[in-house]
């Protein structure tokens, strides 16, 4: 009985032990955050064909051919309309008063430590579906990132997850979206990588990988494994082939930038319009239907146009249009205000262009040409990777919804040159241009970015060294002498920052007695010191430090009410930034947490 309560004791203390492991925990935690954001997906698809199905008669997968049978009216007015009712919803029930989408899982993960809300992922979700339902130019993956990667903050925020693991959570509903999204489970973990963790750290690889398959086998449930397009295979014809495919890479940069360009640009025009904010998605669905009167295919995520471009249906003419398009279908209703993302746009302008580019080349060279539609699928991974910043996924992307990996290559080649020439001009993918936008510079990359996830309230000393305004000279010269800093903190009674001394500040009467009786520390304190709120970030006190000159900095609670709080020294600053750079690179590196 002993020697079995001996084992009994060591098998429980060993249970113990490893469900106290963080991997064990993360992995378990991983399988959840994939299958919820893989039913997530499932749902936003499902709404996405409901809404189009009530609305224009068809789902998404066959848009093109049912509005081509519908009445005018019908086309202009339910993008319209439709966007009314968006307007309303953002307005009234959406913090911020703006639709939500990759930008801000990036900023979740790089800021604010994985943290996100789930009314406002719930919420963002209903705004995409109902946007791409209702006919807006966007596309269907960005919601569901975002989705995905709402579910796994919530689930790390309600078991109170260290930083670290909330990111990995985060990272895994978006791996898992991603991956439900394209059937593509590769391309969904290092798509959570390369653009949502922004960086390949060992000890979140697995969880995110799990989450990704996970998240592919719930959708490949439901809508069986097929690839998104159905194409032949291609070879290319000839290596004299390459300097055509470097040739459709720049083309790829260029449209990329004028995409993005054309979207800010509109963006800030329909921000300059009076009247009230909720009355520019309705404006923007209006647009959108007068291209789509002559244009349906601009309509909703594009998958049917796209798919007829890789079958070489469209003639050159009908390519250019459709690229022009698409660009301004896609920049109206993103700059308008309906929410979605812009990774299935890019894919269709990228097919339209890399058509339009393989008939010219084809025409000019058909003994060294791979065919149109070769091109079309090279066109594809250029202007999408260019756009999203991430080069490695979208070209997986590209090879698990078209299955043709024999043009590997030149896909390769395509993505680094378009990629590379975007970052020449825009320097940062489209998500990265949005979060600047709004005031978040992401351009040092996430190591850089760690300064401002990190605020003054976590870093600053509360032990500092004070003196009330009335305070004496003699006071003033004894509390300098036994000072640790050579600084004192002169504050009202209420608690109120006044101004700072230090030794130099007594100059003349440093040592004159005779003013003892005479002056005090309002009259010798230096006024208006530099001063730092318990909000601000680290990169706002570092900027504040170098500028001042200045190693200690008062800290208050806020500008309105002064009271102070604390100090926070330089060495503070660089001491909190190693601490948060050596837990990201064990991360990397050791894959502990």
């Amino acid at each position: 009985m002993v020697k079995y309560r001996i084992i009994s004791g060591l098998g429980l203390r060993q249970l113990r032990r490893l469900i106290r492991n963080d991997h064990l925990i993360l992995t378990v935690l991983a399988v959840v955050v994939g299958a919820a954001a893989g039913f997530g997906t499932i749902l936003i698809r499902q709404s996405i064909n409901y809404i189009q199905d009530t609305l224009l008669n068809t789902s998404g997968e066959h848009l093109l051919a049912s509005t081509i049978a519908l009445p005018w009216w019908q086309i202009l007015f339910v993008p319209t309309l439709g966007g009314l009712l968006i307007g309303l919803f953002i307005h009234y029930l959406m913090p911020g008063k703006s639709p939500q989408g990759i930008a801000n899982v990036i900023e979740a993960s790089a800021l604010r430590g994985g943290h996100m809300s789930l009314r406002v992922g719930i919420g963002a979700a209903v705004v995409s579906a109902g946007s791409i339902g209702v006919g807006a130019s966007v596309g269907r993956e960005g919601p569901a990132v975002h989705l995905g990667a709402t579910l796994g903050a919530w689930l790390a925020e309600k078991l109170h997850l260290t930083r670290s693991l909330s990111r990995a959570l985060l990272g895994c509903g978006a791996a898992a979206a991603v991956a439900a999204s394209f059937n593509a489970p590769i391309a969904g973990a290092l798509f959570a990588h390369e653009v949502i963790v922004g960086h390949f750290a060992l000890s979140a690889f697995a969880p995110i990988v799990i989450a990704s398959v996970v998240g592919t086998i719930v959708s490949r449930i439901f809508y069986g494994d097929f690839p998104a397009f159905t194409v032949y295979e291609h070879g290319l014809a000839s290596v004299l082939e390459f300097p055509a495919i470097v040739g459709l890479g720049l083309v790829c940069g260029a449209i990329a930038i004028i995409f993005m360009k054309t979207t800010m640009l509109t963006e800030d025009q329909f921000a300059k319009l009076k009247g009230p904010q909720w009355i520019r998605p309705g404006l923007a669905g209006f647009l959108v239907g007068l291209i789509a009167l002559v244009f349906p295919q601009v309509l909703g995520v594009g998958y049917e146009a796209t798919d007829f471009a890789l079958k070489m249906q469209y003639s050159l003419a009908i390519l250019i249009s459709l690229l022009i398009f698409k660009v301004i279908a896609t920049a109206i209703s993103i700059g308008g205000g309906f929410g979605g993302g812009v990774f299935t746009p890019s894919l269709m302008i990228g097919a339209m262009l890399g058509g339009a580019y393989g008939i010219i080349v084809t025409s000019i060279f058909p003994e060294l040409s791979s065919g149109p539609s070769a091109y079309t699928i090279i066109g594809m991974g250029g202007v999408a990777a260019a756009v999203m910043g991430a080069p490695i996924s979208t070209t997986l992307i590209v090879f698990e919804l078209t299955d043709d990996y024999p043009l590997t290559i030149a896909v390769m080649v395509s993505v680094v040159v378009s990629s590379l020439l975007t970052k020449q001009f825009v320097k940062g993918s489209f998500f990265n241009w949005q979060l600047e936008r709004v005031g978040y510079d992401l351009k040092g990359g996430f190591e850089a970015a760690l300064l401002r996830s990190i605020t003054v309230r976590e870093t600053m000393s509360e032990e500092n060294e004070t003196v009330d305004v009335a305070a004496s000279i003699q006071e003033i010269r004894a509390k300098l002498q036994s000072s640790k800093t050579g600084e004192l903190f002169v504050v009202r009674e209420d608690g109120e920052l006044f101004g700072t001394i230090i030794l130099s500040d007594l100059s003349e009467v440093a040592f004159d007695h005779d003013v003892d009786n005479l002056i005090n520390a309002g009259d010798v304190a230096r006024l208006h010191p530099p001063i730092l709120e318990l909000n601000d970030d680290l990169e706002t006190a570092n900027k504040v430090i170098r500028d001042s000159g200045e190693h200690y900095i008062a800290v208050v609670e806020n500008h309105k009410n002064m009271k102070f709080v604390g100090t926070l020294h330089e060495t503070d600053v660089m001491a909190a930034y190693n601490k948060a750079l050596i837990e990201i690179r064990s991360e990397e590196h050791d894959g502990v947490f």
